[in-house]
């Protein structure tokens, strides 16, 4: 995705151009988008009290200015300060810079959410039990966000969960992108477990390969086994397709199911989040997993780029410099996803 410099030439010289904030999660993906659209971050000042309570100072007017904020809402390792902020301080550290904008009086606040989280809170599954999607929902509305816009959410049905706009992008274009580039011959699509089959279905679709999908049952309370390979991977190159990898695990077992099943010792893993805890550096150093391709919806530590050498990072800066190109000026985000040729959707919409 390419935003033509005409383009940009208007969108700079329009009497009040949008303005772009990030936090303290994902700066590195701020500055990537900035330099797409060739224009500066706002300048804003983000500190703490002696005893850990957020500070927000935006340097400049925003009066009548439409903002965006990126901020991915996960636990990430700062960098700058050798310190860990973790998902609750940068959904805080959200919830302040929205109600800094709004109470500054801008026109419009969106919150760009490259990873949306307390996603998998999505449903009661038992008693007494929170709805956590709902409830981020609800303070970033009531914190001052006119818009929220996120990319791959762990299910497409927190879209309606919000009672502002929302829209819903996906990294699956822009990872398919980079996994067309190597030889695609003998490679198959598979889905870890049947509640991704539409997400790996589509991602199939995208790079023309057929789709096989494994199936989970639970061996006890807290563990699953993959009970059968359902398609054909003999032989075959797998390219398994999640929304993200937490622990690592489920990816574990599913190359030693496809290894059982005689897929080739070549697996790739694709994912749109790196949420990478606990051990799963450990998990993914599997002799079958050769590449583990993600976006930065999630910044990934040069540690742990350093211990996992298979893990190849896409940029999402392309995909969100034109989507708020396109929110700022009015216009369609659904035609993100159509082929610029024959104008037909490239993948279904929505995921």
């Amino acid at each position: 995705m390419v935003i033509d410099d005409a383009t940009l030439r208007r969108l700079n010289d329009e009497e009040a151009p949008f303005m772009l904030f990030h936090g303290a999660s994902n700066p590195d993906l701020a500055a990537a988008v900035a330099r797409e659209l060739r224009m500066d971050l706002s300048p804003c000042t983000i500190d703490r009290f002696p005893d850990g309570e957020i500070h927000v100072q935006v340097s400049e007017s925003v009066r009548g200015r439409d903002a965006y904020i990126i901020q991915s809402t996960c636990t990430t390792f700062d960098e700058a300060t050798q310190r860990t902020i973790s998902v609750n301080e940068s959904l805080m550290e959200l919830f302040i810079m929205l109600d800094t904008l709004h109470r500054a009086n801008a026109a419009r606040v969106t919150a760009i959410l490259p990873y949306y989280g307390y996603a998998r809170q999505d449903r009661k599954v038992a008693g007494r039990e929170p709805i956590t999607a709902k409830l981020v929902a609800n303070l970033l509305a009531a914190a001052g966000a006119s818009r929220v816009l996120a990319i791959d959410l762990h299910s497409p049905a927190i879209q309606g969960f919000f009672d502002i706009g929302m829209d819903h992008l996906t990294a699956m274009h822009a990872l398919a992108r980079h996994v067309r580039q190597a030889n695609l011959a003998d490679a198959v699509v598979v889905s870890p477990d049947t509640g991704g089959v539409k997400r790996a279905d589509a991602f199939a679709n995208l790079v023309n390969l057929p789709l096989a999908i494994l199936h989970k049952r639970r061996a006890d309370a807290t563990s699953v086994k993959i009970h059968s390979v359902i398609g054909d991977v003999q032989g075959k190159r797998p390219i398994i397709v999640d929304d993200m990898i937490t622990t690592g695990s489920t990816l574990r077992r599913a190359a030693d199911a496809l290894m059982e099943a005689g897929a080739q010792p070549d697996i790739t893993i694709v994912a749109a989040h790196p949420v990478l805890i606990g051990n799963a550096l450990e998990q993914l150093d599997h002799p079958a997993i050769k590449h583990i391709v993600v976006s930065d919806s999630i910044p990934v530590s040069f540690e742990k780029r350093r211990r996992l050498p298979a893990l190849e990072v896409v940029s999402l800066a392309p995909l969100l410099a034109e989507a708020m190109v396109r929110l700022h000026r009015g216009q369609s985000l659904s035609a993100l996803f159509r082929n610029r040729e024959t104008d037909e959707p490239t993948l279904p919409w929505p995921l």
